[in-house]
């Protein structure tokens, strides 16, 4: 349920960035369309994945390693949900549906698999991850350009940090499955240095759309401040991971990505209507 309102939410952040006119009528469909379909990702995520699920502790109690449903009606409901969420977001435009679409294929058919291979999977998974706040402009256009894909650079950097926090906090329990997710493949110097890194360039992709070069999408010089300010204190906390190496540090880090990438959407649709 998080995460999926988490999309709908940089849909209709990305959606009100375009918008000249907010269309109610479409920001609805946006915000069913796209609850569709990251439900519809996560239950053929949680098919493919259900021996594994039942490996750990954190997924040992979902649905289907549970008991509480079976694959069979699993995989009706993520048929339905898929083709429920396609079908609304076609109806706002055709590229909003396409975009859609390649989001749940490379999640259920390229980062999943890979997550058993290679810590390249996070890569694989960081882009249907940054496909919602984009998907709310191009909902709105009906065009993909330099500010969608400003847009998607933003979350695109921001998931790795974000998931990399997640796997080390968890990372214990990731390898009961088998699962590849730190760079390093361990909790050391290197993995946080590359967080490190991933948040610079988070931040800096954030604060680019206030120098001009975006097309549309702008920042004043307040609401760069204002994201220079959360930027500095996801660095903080990247920098005190690498201080401290451990997993408190590690779940701070995870709360304070969230924390970022959040602020940062409502105050670029704040900077924009105010």
């Amino acid at each position: 349920m998080g995460l999926s309102l988490s999309v709908v939410f940089s849909s209709v952040a990305g959606y009100l960035l375009a918008a000249d006119e907010v269309r109610f009528s479409v920001l609805a469909l946006l915000a069913l369309g796209g609850y569709c379909m990251v439900g519809a990702s996560n239950v053929f995520n949680q098919i493919i994945e259900r021996d594994l699920d039942a490996l750990m502790i954190r997924t040992q109690n979902r649905p289907i390693p549970a008991g509480r449903i079976s694959v069979t009606n699993a995989f009706i409901l993520g048929l339905m949900l898929t083709i429920l969420g396609l079908s609304v977001l076609y109806c706002i435009n055709p590229r909003t549906a396409m975009f859609a679409a390649i989001s749940i294929f490379l999640y259920t058919s390229v980062y999943t698999p890979l997550k058993l291979k290679t810590p390249l999977s996070v890569f694989a998974g960081a882009i249907p991850g940054a496909i919602p706040f984009m998907l709310g402009w191009v909902a709105y256009t009906g065009k993909f350009g330099l500010e969608p894909g400003t847009l998607f650079m933003m979350q695109f950097f921001w998931q790795f940090p974000h998931f990399w926090a997640i796997a080390w906090f968890l990372d214990s329990d990731y390898k009961k499955a088998g699962f590849l997710m730190l760079p390093t493949g361990a909790k050391d110097k290197g993995t946080v240095l590359q967080i490190i890194i991933y948040i610079a360039w988070t931040v800096l992709i954030s604060l680019v759309p206030a120098f001009g070069f975006t097309g549309s999408l702008n920042l004043s010089i307040l609401g760069a401040v204002l994201i220079g300010l959360i930027g500095a204190a996801f660095l903080y906390y990247g920098f005190k991971l690498f201080k401290e190496q451990t997993d408190k540090s590690a779940r701070k880090l995870m709360f304070v990505s969230i924390l970022y990438i959040t602020s940062l959407q409502l105050i670029y649709v704040l900077d924009k209507f105010i």
